[in-house]
């Protein structure tokens, strides 16, 4: 079986949470409360779920996907 790449809304998820978990760790703020006064009312997962999505790849891993395929391509000239 392959592995499924992962969507935009996950991409999102993984970069806002890392986003928002690195401006309030570097006050010194526990991982816990983080999640509980910053992530959770804006996401609604689990502290497990958090977890993992720190451990997520962003930057390398991720290929950024703003560049759709066009549904008019030039491809066909004749």
């Amino acid at each position: 079986m392959s592995k499924k790449k992962p969507g935009i809304s996950y991409k999102k998820r993984v970069a806002d949470t890392n986003r928002i978990y690195d401006q309030y760790a570097k006050q010194g703020i526990p991982n816990r409360e983080i999640w509980l006064r910053y992530i959770y009312p804006l996401y609604g997962f689990s502290e497990r779920t958090f977890y993992n999505l720190l451990k997520a790849p962003t930057k390398p891993g991720f290929v950024d996907s703003n560049i759709q395929p066009s549904l008019f391509d030039d491809d066909d000239e004749q």
